[in-house]
Protein backbone atom coordinates (compact mmCIF):
# COMPACT_ATOMS: atom_id res chain seq x y z
CA UNK A 1 0.00 0.00 0.00
CA UNK A 2 1.26 3.04 -0.84
CA UNK A 3 1.33 6.55 1.00
CA UNK A 4 -1.58 8.00 -1.10
CA UNK A 5 -3.55 5.09 -0.31
CA UNK A 6 -2.69 5.19 3.40
CA UNK A 7 -3.63 8.60 3.79
CA UNK A 8 -6.50 8.56 1.68
CA UNK A 9 -8.16 5.79 3.45
CA UNK A 10 -6.79 7.04 6.96
CA UNK A 11 -9.18 10.49 6.03
CA UNK A 12 -11.73 8.94 5.09
CA UNK A 13 -12.35 6.64 7.81
CA UNK A 14 -11.78 9.45 10.83
CA UNK A 15 -14.57 11.58 8.73
CA UNK A 16 -16.47 8.83 9.15
CA UNK A 17 -16.20 7.99 12.63
CA UNK A 18 -16.25 11.53 13.58
CA UNK A 19 -20.27 11.35 11.80
CA UNK A 20 -21.17 8.22 13.70
CA UNK A 21 -19.62 9.37 16.58
CA UNK A 22 -21.86 12.88 16.42
CA UNK A 23 -19.15 14.93 18.41
CA UNK A 24 -18.72 16.78 15.23
CA UNK A 25 -20.76 18.35 13.68
CA UNK A 26 -21.07 16.05 10.14
CA UNK A 27 -21.04 18.85 7.93
CA UNK A 28 -17.77 20.29 9.43
CA UNK A 29 -16.90 16.40 9.28
CA UNK A 30 -17.28 16.37 5.29
CA UNK A 31 -15.56 19.84 4.96
CA UNK A 32 -12.77 18.81 7.01
CA UNK A 33 -11.87 15.67 5.28
CA UNK A 34 -12.20 17.24 1.78
CA UNK A 35 -10.16 19.98 3.14
CA UNK A 36 -7.54 16.81 4.32
CA UNK A 37 -7.34 15.39 0.92
CA UNK A 38 -6.65 18.36 -0.90
CA UNK A 39 -4.23 19.97 1.50
CA UNK A 40 -2.35 16.35 1.66
CA UNK A 41 -1.87 16.14 -2.07
CA UNK A 42 -4.53 13.53 -2.62
CA UNK A 43 -6.41 16.08 -4.46
CA UNK A 44 -5.15 18.79 -6.53
CA UNK A 45 -7.11 21.96 -5.61
CA UNK A 46 -7.99 22.53 -9.29
CA UNK A 47 -9.56 18.57 -9.60
CA UNK A 48 -11.95 19.83 -6.95
CA UNK A 49 -14.71 21.07 -9.13
CA UNK A 50 -14.75 18.11 -11.43
CA UNK A 51 -15.53 15.51 -8.23
CA UNK A 52 -18.47 17.32 -7.18
CA UNK A 53 -21.45 16.20 -8.88
CA UNK A 54 -23.54 19.64 -9.59
CA UNK A 55 -26.62 17.89 -10.99
CA UNK A 56 -27.34 16.48 -7.48
CA UNK A 57 -26.62 19.91 -5.65
CA UNK A 58 -28.72 21.80 -8.67
CA UNK A 59 -31.51 19.31 -7.86
CA UNK A 60 -31.29 20.06 -4.13
CA UNK A 61 -30.93 24.00 -4.29
CA UNK A 62 -33.61 23.75 -6.93
CA UNK A 63 -36.42 22.07 -5.24
CA UNK A 64 -35.40 23.54 -1.90
CA UNK A 65 -36.46 26.61 -3.39
CA UNK A 66 -39.63 25.08 -4.76
CA UNK A 67 -40.83 23.41 -1.64
CA UNK A 68 -40.37 26.68 0.41
CA UNK A 69 -42.58 29.17 -1.88
CA UNK A 70 -45.55 26.37 -1.95
CA UNK A 71 -45.25 25.38 1.31
CA UNK A 72 -46.77 29.17 1.78
CA UNK A 73 -49.73 28.31 0.36
CA UNK A 74 -51.19 25.77 2.66
CA UNK A 75 -50.71 22.79 0.45
CA UNK A 76 -48.78 20.50 2.68
CA UNK A 77 -51.39 20.89 5.53
CA UNK A 78 -54.42 20.74 3.19
CA UNK A 79 -52.76 17.32 2.05
CA UNK A 80 -52.08 15.81 5.57
CA UNK A 81 -55.10 16.90 7.29
CA UNK A 82 -56.57 15.03 4.39
CA UNK A 83 -55.23 12.15 4.61
CA UNK A 84 -55.50 12.04 8.46
CA UNK A 85 -59.29 12.18 7.77
CA UNK A 86 -59.41 9.44 4.71
CA UNK A 87 -57.90 7.12 7.34
CA UNK A 88 -59.66 8.59 10.03
CA UNK A 89 -56.61 9.22 12.52
CA UNK A 90 -54.78 5.10 12.08
CA UNK A 91 -51.00 6.42 12.36
CA UNK A 92 -50.07 3.32 10.84
CA UNK A 93 -52.11 2.98 7.81
CA UNK A 94 -50.93 7.23 7.38
CA UNK A 95 -47.47 5.91 7.24
CA UNK A 96 -48.15 2.90 4.77
CA UNK A 97 -50.09 5.42 2.68
CA UNK A 98 -46.92 7.77 2.99
CA UNK A 99 -44.46 5.07 2.38
CA UNK A 100 -46.38 3.90 -0.83
CA UNK A 101 -46.43 7.84 -1.92
CA UNK A 102 -43.11 7.73 -1.28
CA UNK A 103 -41.93 5.07 -3.02
CA UNK A 104 -43.84 5.51 -6.87
CA UNK A 105 -43.04 9.42 -6.40
CA UNK A 106 -39.44 8.29 -6.23
CA UNK A 107 -39.83 5.65 -9.25
CA UNK A 108 -41.17 8.49 -11.49
CA UNK A 109 -38.95 11.94 -9.84
CA UNK A 110 -35.53 11.43 -8.01
CA UNK A 111 -35.42 10.80 -4.59
CA UNK A 112 -34.54 14.20 -3.24
CA UNK A 113 -37.23 15.77 -4.61
CA UNK A 114 -40.16 13.20 -3.70
CA UNK A 115 -38.58 13.42 0.64
CA UNK A 116 -38.20 17.15 0.06
CA UNK A 117 -42.39 17.40 -0.45
CA UNK A 118 -43.23 14.28 1.51
CA UNK A 119 -41.23 15.59 4.82
CA UNK A 120 -43.04 18.48 5.51
CA UNK A 121 -46.47 17.07 5.25
CA UNK A 122 -45.47 14.52 7.10
CA UNK A 123 -44.27 16.72 10.13
CA UNK A 124 -47.60 18.45 9.81
CA UNK A 125 -49.87 15.38 10.15
CA UNK A 126 -47.61 14.28 12.98
CA UNK A 127 -47.48 17.00 14.87
CA UNK A 128 -51.77 17.18 14.68
CA UNK A 129 -51.58 13.47 16.10
CA UNK A 130 -49.23 14.70 18.73
CA UNK A 131 -46.61 11.25 17.77
CA UNK A 132 -43.09 10.80 17.41
CA UNK A 133 -42.55 11.33 12.89
CA UNK A 134 -39.17 10.17 13.63
CA UNK A 135 -40.80 6.70 12.59
CA UNK A 136 -42.48 8.29 9.95
CA UNK A 137 -39.31 9.70 8.44
CA UNK A 138 -37.10 6.39 8.78
CA UNK A 139 -39.66 4.71 7.08
CA UNK A 140 -39.68 7.33 3.69
CA UNK A 141 -36.47 7.37 3.82
CA UNK A 142 -36.48 3.51 2.92
CA UNK A 143 -39.34 4.03 1.03
CA UNK A 144 -37.75 6.44 -1.73
CA UNK A 145 -34.58 4.14 -1.83
CA UNK A 146 -36.66 1.48 -2.76
CA UNK A 147 -38.68 2.78 -4.83
CA UNK A 148 -36.10 4.60 -7.17
CA UNK A 149 -34.37 1.36 -7.95
CA UNK A 150 -37.12 0.18 -10.31
CA UNK A 151 -36.99 2.34 -12.68
CA UNK A 152 -34.55 3.97 -15.37
CA UNK A 153 -34.77 7.36 -14.02
CA UNK A 154 -35.00 6.62 -10.24
CA UNK A 155 -31.73 6.28 -8.86
CA UNK A 156 -28.79 8.45 -10.96
CA UNK A 157 -26.84 4.60 -11.12
CA UNK A 158 -29.54 3.05 -12.98
CA UNK A 159 -29.50 6.37 -15.62
CA UNK A 160 -25.65 5.03 -16.03
CA UNK A 161 -26.07 1.64 -16.31
CA UNK A 162 -29.43 1.92 -18.89
CA UNK A 163 -27.04 4.32 -20.99
CA UNK A 164 -24.06 2.19 -20.56
CA UNK A 165 -25.84 -1.46 -21.17
CA UNK A 166 -28.60 -0.14 -23.52
CA UNK A 167 -31.35 -1.05 -21.16
CA UNK A 168 -34.61 1.07 -21.60
CA UNK A 169 -37.83 2.36 -19.14
CA UNK A 170 -39.13 -0.76 -19.69
CA UNK A 171 -36.54 -3.12 -19.50
CA UNK A 172 -36.05 -1.59 -15.80
CA UNK A 173 -39.43 -1.46 -14.95
CA UNK A 174 -39.87 -5.53 -16.14
CA UNK A 175 -36.81 -6.54 -14.62
CA UNK A 176 -36.40 -4.70 -11.13
CA UNK A 177 -40.58 -3.71 -10.81
CA UNK A 178 -41.71 -7.17 -9.29
CA UNK A 179 -38.55 -7.89 -6.59
CA UNK A 180 -38.87 -4.12 -5.68
CA UNK A 181 -43.01 -4.90 -5.07
CA UNK A 182 -42.05 -8.05 -2.92
CA UNK A 183 -39.44 -5.90 -1.17
CA UNK A 184 -41.00 -2.85 -0.49
CA UNK A 185 -44.06 -5.27 1.18
CA UNK A 186 -41.35 -7.46 3.45
CA UNK A 187 -39.62 -4.01 4.57
CA UNK A 188 -43.21 -2.27 5.62
CA UNK A 189 -43.98 -5.49 7.38
CA UNK A 190 -40.74 -5.60 9.51
CA UNK A 191 -41.31 -2.17 10.26
CA UNK A 192 -44.78 -2.58 11.88
CA UNK A 193 -43.19 -5.22 14.50
CA UNK A 194 -40.22 -2.19 14.92
CA UNK A 195 -42.54 0.92 15.63
CA UNK A 196 -46.31 -0.61 16.59
CA UNK A 197 -45.96 0.53 19.45
CA UNK A 198 -45.04 4.02 18.67
CA UNK A 199 -47.87 4.06 16.46
CA UNK A 200 -50.76 4.68 18.61
CA UNK A 201 -52.82 8.13 18.61
CA UNK A 202 -55.30 9.02 21.76
CA UNK A 203 -59.01 8.82 20.77
CA UNK A 204 -58.53 12.44 21.59
CA UNK A 205 -56.22 13.06 18.93
CA UNK A 206 -58.53 11.16 16.27
CA UNK A 207 -61.51 12.93 16.79
CA UNK A 208 -59.51 16.68 16.41
CA UNK A 209 -58.32 15.45 13.17
CA UNK A 210 -62.04 14.23 12.12
CA UNK A 211 -63.33 17.95 13.47
CA UNK A 212 -60.72 19.72 11.20
CA UNK A 213 -61.68 21.26 7.95
CA UNK A 214 -58.57 20.94 5.47
CA UNK A 215 -60.01 23.77 3.13
CA UNK A 216 -59.29 25.98 5.71
CA UNK A 217 -55.61 25.16 5.44
CA UNK A 218 -55.27 26.66 2.05
CA UNK A 219 -54.14 30.47 2.77
CA UNK A 220 -53.19 31.90 -0.64
CA UNK A 221 -55.39 29.69 -3.03
CA UNK A 222 -53.69 32.16 -6.10
CA UNK A 223 -50.38 30.41 -4.93
CA UNK A 224 -51.62 27.14 -4.68
CA UNK A 225 -53.16 27.34 -8.65
CA UNK A 226 -49.47 28.49 -9.16
CA UNK A 227 -47.44 25.80 -7.33
CA UNK A 228 -50.10 23.02 -8.57
CA UNK A 229 -49.15 24.00 -12.35
CA UNK A 230 -45.48 24.78 -11.52
CA UNK A 231 -45.38 20.90 -10.01
CA UNK A 232 -46.61 19.22 -12.60
CA UNK A 233 -44.27 20.79 -15.59
CA UNK A 234 -41.71 19.68 -13.12
CA UNK A 235 -42.85 16.32 -13.02
CA UNK A 236 -43.36 16.35 -16.62
CA UNK A 237 -39.34 17.74 -16.81
CA UNK A 238 -38.21 14.87 -14.72
CA UNK A 239 -39.78 12.10 -16.88
CA UNK A 240 -38.88 13.38 -20.25
CA UNK A 241 -35.60 15.42 -19.44
CA UNK A 242 -32.86 12.88 -20.91
CA UNK A 243 -35.58 12.89 -24.18
CA UNK A 244 -34.74 16.92 -24.35
CA UNK A 245 -31.51 17.03 -23.34
CA UNK A 246 -31.48 18.63 -20.32
CA UNK A 247 -30.16 17.63 -17.21
CA UNK A 248 -32.52 16.95 -14.06
CA UNK A 249 -31.15 19.77 -12.15
CA UNK A 250 -31.79 22.16 -14.90
CA UNK A 251 -35.42 20.73 -14.45
CA UNK A 252 -35.21 21.95 -10.85
CA UNK A 253 -33.41 25.30 -11.16
CA UNK A 254 -36.08 26.27 -13.87
CA UNK A 255 -39.12 25.44 -11.51
CA UNK A 256 -37.47 27.68 -8.79
CA UNK A 257 -37.01 30.53 -11.18
CA UNK A 258 -40.41 29.99 -12.72
CA UNK A 259 -42.28 29.61 -9.33
CA UNK A 260 -40.30 32.58 -7.96
CA UNK A 261 -41.02 34.62 -10.99
CA UNK A 262 -45.02 34.29 -10.11
CA UNK A 263 -45.59 33.46 -6.98
CA UNK A 264 -45.21 37.42 -5.47
CA UNK A 265 -43.05 35.63 -2.30
CA UNK A 266 -40.40 37.51 -0.34
CA UNK A 267 -37.28 36.06 -2.35
CA UNK A 268 -34.60 36.90 0.49
CA UNK A 269 -37.13 35.00 2.76
CA UNK A 270 -37.28 31.67 0.51
CA UNK A 271 -33.82 31.62 -0.03
CA UNK A 272 -32.63 32.14 3.53
CA UNK A 273 -34.49 28.68 3.76
CA UNK A 274 -32.35 26.35 1.54
CA UNK A 275 -31.18 23.88 4.03
CA UNK A 276 -27.03 25.35 3.18
CA UNK A 277 -25.72 22.66 5.77
CA UNK A 278 -26.90 19.89 4.22
CA UNK A 279 -25.61 21.67 0.39
CA UNK A 280 -22.11 21.81 2.06
CA UNK A 281 -22.29 18.50 3.58
CA UNK A 282 -23.00 17.14 -0.18
CA UNK A 283 -19.93 19.40 -1.96
CA UNK A 284 -17.73 17.80 0.88
CA UNK A 285 -18.73 14.22 1.00
CA UNK A 286 -18.19 14.29 -2.94
CA UNK A 287 -15.13 15.66 -2.99
CA UNK A 288 -13.78 13.71 -0.38
CA UNK A 289 -15.23 10.15 -2.05
CA UNK A 290 -13.22 11.87 -5.40
CA UNK A 291 -10.32 11.83 -3.15
CA UNK A 292 -10.39 8.31 -2.79
CA UNK A 293 -11.35 7.80 -6.60
CA UNK A 294 -7.75 9.36 -7.20
CA UNK A 295 -6.14 7.16 -5.66
CA UNK A 296 -7.87 3.98 -6.87
CA UNK A 297 -9.05 2.41 -3.98
CA UNK A 298 -12.34 2.31 -5.59
CA UNK A 299 -11.39 0.65 -8.72
CA UNK A 300 -8.68 -1.74 -6.65
CA UNK A 301 -12.23 -2.42 -4.72
CA UNK A 302 -13.81 -3.30 -8.38
CA UNK A 303 -10.75 -5.07 -9.63
CA UNK A 304 -9.93 -7.30 -6.82
CA UNK A 305 -13.91 -8.47 -7.08
CA UNK A 306 -13.41 -9.56 -10.82
CA UNK A 307 -9.91 -11.33 -9.55
CA UNK A 308 -11.56 -13.73 -6.77
CA UNK A 309 -14.59 -14.36 -8.64
CA UNK A 310 -12.69 -15.58 -11.30
CA UNK A 311 -15.38 -14.93 -13.71
CA UNK A 312 -17.64 -17.41 -12.95
CA UNK A 313 -21.06 -16.62 -13.03
CA UNK A 314 -22.94 -16.96 -10.18
CA UNK A 315 -20.34 -15.74 -8.21
CA UNK A 316 -19.55 -12.57 -9.97
CA UNK A 317 -23.65 -11.97 -10.10
CA UNK A 318 -23.77 -12.33 -5.94
CA UNK A 319 -20.44 -10.88 -5.33
CA UNK A 320 -21.44 -7.63 -7.15
CA UNK A 321 -24.83 -7.35 -5.68
CA UNK A 322 -22.97 -7.57 -2.07
CA UNK A 323 -20.12 -5.34 -3.04
CA UNK A 324 -22.14 -2.56 -4.42
CA UNK A 325 -24.69 -2.70 -1.33
CA UNK A 326 -22.19 -2.60 1.11
CA UNK A 327 -20.12 0.02 -0.60
CA UNK A 328 -23.26 1.77 -1.46
CA UNK A 329 -24.05 2.09 2.48
CA UNK A 330 -20.61 4.34 2.95
CA UNK A 331 -19.82 5.70 -0.03
CA UNK A 332 -21.23 7.78 -3.13
CA UNK A 333 -22.54 4.83 -5.06
CA UNK A 334 -21.95 7.29 -8.41
CA UNK A 335 -18.07 6.87 -8.97
CA UNK A 336 -17.91 3.28 -7.83
CA UNK A 337 -20.62 1.82 -10.49
CA UNK A 338 -18.83 4.65 -13.12
CA UNK A 339 -15.91 1.93 -12.16
CA UNK A 340 -17.77 -1.14 -12.64
CA UNK A 341 -19.63 -0.32 -16.16
CA UNK A 342 -16.10 -0.25 -17.90
CA UNK A 343 -14.96 -3.92 -16.33
CA UNK A 344 -18.32 -5.48 -16.73
CA UNK A 345 -18.27 -4.27 -20.21
CA UNK A 346 -15.00 -5.65 -20.30
CA UNK A 347 -16.42 -8.76 -19.36
CA UNK A 348 -19.11 -8.65 -22.02
CA UNK A 349 -16.41 -8.63 -24.74
CA UNK A 350 -14.89 -11.52 -23.40
CA UNK A 351 -18.00 -13.91 -23.76
CA UNK A 352 -19.67 -13.33 -20.32
CA UNK A 353 -23.40 -12.46 -20.47
CA UNK A 354 -23.51 -9.29 -18.50
CA UNK A 355 -27.15 -9.11 -18.35
CA UNK A 356 -27.72 -10.46 -14.82
CA UNK A 357 -24.45 -8.34 -13.89
CA UNK A 358 -26.37 -5.50 -14.67
CA UNK A 359 -29.40 -6.22 -11.97
CA UNK A 360 -27.29 -6.77 -9.75
CA UNK A 361 -25.25 -3.75 -9.83
CA UNK A 362 -28.63 -1.67 -9.78
CA UNK A 363 -30.21 -3.83 -6.93
CA UNK A 364 -26.95 -3.56 -4.73
CA UNK A 365 -26.22 0.21 -5.22
CA UNK A 366 -29.82 1.54 -4.78
CA UNK A 367 -31.08 -0.35 -2.07
CA UNK A 368 -27.40 -0.24 -0.29
CA UNK A 369 -28.05 3.64 0.36
CA UNK A 370 -30.17 2.58 3.05
CA UNK A 371 -27.71 0.75 5.06
CA UNK A 372 -26.60 3.89 6.67
CA UNK A 373 -27.78 7.78 7.21
CA UNK A 374 -25.30 8.55 4.48
CA UNK A 375 -25.59 6.00 1.69
CA UNK A 376 -28.10 8.28 -0.18
CA UNK A 377 -28.78 12.00 -0.40
CA UNK A 378 -32.36 11.27 0.06
CA UNK A 379 -31.30 10.07 3.33
CA UNK A 380 -29.55 13.06 5.17
CA UNK A 381 -32.21 15.34 3.33
CA UNK A 382 -34.86 14.47 5.39
CA UNK A 383 -33.43 13.50 8.70
CA UNK A 384 -32.59 17.40 8.30
CA UNK A 385 -35.68 18.13 7.53
CA UNK A 386 -36.67 16.49 10.59
CA UNK A 387 -33.35 17.95 12.61
CA UNK A 388 -34.85 21.40 11.74
CA UNK A 389 -37.89 20.90 13.25
CA UNK A 390 -36.57 19.11 16.22
CA UNK A 391 -36.41 15.65 15.59
CA UNK A 392 -33.01 14.52 15.11
CA UNK A 393 -32.30 11.35 13.55
CA UNK A 394 -28.78 10.10 14.80
CA UNK A 395 -26.52 8.17 12.68
CA UNK A 396 -26.30 5.11 15.42
CA UNK A 397 -30.39 5.27 15.67
CA UNK A 398 -30.95 5.05 12.07
CA UNK A 399 -27.93 2.38 11.53
CA UNK A 400 -29.98 0.08 13.89
CA UNK A 401 -32.73 0.18 11.60
CA UNK A 402 -31.73 0.98 7.91
CA UNK A 403 -28.39 -1.53 8.37
CA UNK A 404 -30.59 -4.97 9.19
CA UNK A 405 -33.62 -4.34 6.68
CA UNK A 406 -31.36 -3.29 3.94
CA UNK A 407 -29.51 -6.46 4.40
CA UNK A 408 -32.94 -8.23 3.90
CA UNK A 409 -33.71 -6.56 1.04
CA UNK A 410 -29.88 -7.82 -0.83
CA UNK A 411 -30.69 -11.21 0.65
CA UNK A 412 -34.21 -11.31 -1.46
CA UNK A 413 -32.59 -9.57 -4.21
CA UNK A 414 -30.11 -12.35 -4.15
CA UNK A 415 -32.79 -14.92 -4.22
CA UNK A 416 -34.13 -13.26 -7.41
CA UNK A 417 -31.44 -12.72 -8.78
CA UNK A 418 -30.24 -16.97 -8.79
CA UNK A 419 -33.99 -18.30 -9.24
CA UNK A 420 -34.38 -16.04 -12.87
CA UNK A 421 -31.18 -14.68 -14.07
CA UNK A 422 -27.97 -17.03 -13.03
Amino acid sequence: MNASILIASLIFIIVILCIMSEKVNRTLAAMGGAMAMVLTGILPADAVSSTIDFNTIGVLIGMMLVVSTIKNSGLFEYLAIYTAKLVKGDAWKILIGFAIITAILSAILDNVTTVLLIGPMTLVITQILKINPIPFLVTEIIASNIGGTSTLIGDPPNIMIGSAAGLGFLDFVVNLGPIIIVILVITLALLYFIYRKQLVVQKEQKEEIMALDEKKAITNHPLLVKSIIVIFLILLGFIFHENIGISSSIVALTGATLILLISGQDIEEIFSSIEWPTIAFFAGLFVLVGGLEAVGIIENIANYLLRITAGHPTLTVISLLWLSAIVSGFLDNIPFVATLIPLVLTMGKGGVNTWPLWWAISLGACLGGNGTLIGASANLVLANIGARNGHKISFKYYLKIGFPLMIVSIVVSTLYLLIFYV
